[in-house]
């Protein structure tokens, strides 16, 4: 009997142990990180570009530029300007996200109206697509990447 006493007290403690009803949440920066990149894909429904700089750092790359890589915040904007320009109604809607401290994972379901004739699509057409973004951050919640 006592050689079974030690193994038994060994599992009771593990046991209890391991069934903790602690459930573990994003961080609030990662609630930050996410909240911004949300805001960032509301700026192409609404065309609103006046707080880009709140969101995207000065120094950010957009890595997923038509002609390349954009560098730096007025050049990312004036992209967004353009995009913006060649689309209206635009509408996002997320399907997954995924955040943590440093990225954010973002699967949605993009639809807008073509308002001019642009890399194969004739203007008023109406465009659908799935987008996956990802965002890096830095430790003042703005996008770098």
């Amino acid at each position: 009997m006592k050689k079974l006493l030690v193994p038994f007290v060994i599992l009771f403690v593990v046991f209890c142990t391991s069934c903790s009803n602690q459930q573990s949440g994003m961080s609030d920066r990662a609630k930050k990180n996410l909240e911004t990149a949300t805001a960032v894909a509301k700026m192409f429904e609404s065309h609103d570009w006046s707080k880009t700089g709140d969101y995207i750092a000065a120094d950010a790359v957009d890595h997923s530029g038509p002609r390349g890589e954009v560098k730096g915040l007025d050049n990312i904007k004036a992209q967004f300007n353009e995009f913006g320009n060649s689309m209206s109604d635009m509408k996002n809607e997320v399907v997954k996200e995924v955040a943590d401290d440093e990225y954010v994972f973002q699967w949605m379901k993009e639809s807008w109206t073509q308002t001019k004739d642009e890399m194969g699509m004739k203007a008023g057409s109406k465009m659908n697509m799935d987008a996956i973004e990802v965002s890096k951050f830095n430790s003042e919640g703005k996008v770098t990447d």
